[in-house]
């Protein structure tokens, strides 16, 4: 095992005595479903040896730990992105530790903006197919086709359709940042075929997939992608609609948490 793993392992180790299979991670805005965690155990992120540490605004940094529906779960409230300056191997630290950890599904989350102009800002999105554009790969070698589990893809939205949350499913298109797309850039994605962009999970995933940890992609639309709308693009309409959602996007994956 990697040193700087096993340095972090020995850390967790002594925080709390880890029996679980599931985690999640949390993208822009969507840390509020660490509310429906009951016995937490929370740990800065900046205490975890060798675990990067989250500079965007909505990323709280904490790693807990506790129940959710009865079930353990190990939740990263926030991540670190390849713009901020990390490497992609701080970038993905964090999955490799999950793994190290014993977990075994994880549900990775994001805000992204949409671009099909059929998914509307405020829905979810299930993420069947992905693209990795960022001109990186956290892997050796050629990248796999991604088979994102379709048992917990269809579980999901089977769920969402039960409790009354608008819920698609798409590819999302991993892009590097920090800058937000042109509407002449949108337009050559939409043409590859990509219903949501972002700058984050592409790495994420390929690393989990190659550890053998089964996957579930849920994006928050959290707008519409550049030249969609005659409007300027922002942080902050990406976190305001986070809220907006929030409530819903807490009560699926809590469903999700509870069937698996």
């Amino acid at each position: 095992m990697d040193k700087k793993i096993q340095e972090a392992l020995n850390f967790l180790q002594t925080k709390f005595d880890f029996n679980a299979s599931i985690a999640l991670i949390l993208g822009s805005g969507l840390g509020n479903f660490t509310e429906q965690i009951k016995d937490k155990i929370v740990t800065p992120f900046r205490d975890i040896p060798n675990f990067p540490v989250s500079t965007v605004q909505g990323h709280a940094g904490e790693l807990i730990y506790g129940t959710v529906n009865e079930k353990k779960v190990l939740v990263c409230a926030g991540r670190v992105h390849f713009y901020e300056g990390y490497s992609l191997e701080d970038v993905t630290f964090p999955v490799q530790l999950l793994c190290a950890l014993g977990i075994e599904i994880l549900l990775i989350t994001n805000a992204a903006g949409s671009v099909n102009e059929e998914f509307l800002p405020g829905e979810l999105m299930i993420i069947d197919k992905q693209i990795n554009l960022t001109g990186h790969s956290a892997i050796l070698g050629e990248e796999p086709r991604i088979p994102y589990l379709r048992r917990l893809g269809d579980l999901a939205f089977r769920l969402a359709k039960e409790h009354d949350i608008r819920m698609r499913r798409g590819t999302y298109m991993g892009l590097t940042g920090p800058t937000y797309e042109t509407p002449s850039e949108i337009k050559y994605f939409r043409f590859l075929g990509a219903d949501a962009v972002g700058m984050s999970t592409i790495h994420e995933t390929v690393v989990a997939h190659s550890l053998g940890i089964d996957i579930l992609g849920i994006s928050v639309l959290t707008n519409f992608a550049a030249g969609i709308l005659d409007q300027p693009l922002s942080h902050e309409e990406v976190m305001e609609t986070g809220l907006l959602v929030r409530d819903d996007f807490a009560k699926l994956l809590s469903e999700i948490i509870k069937q698996l």
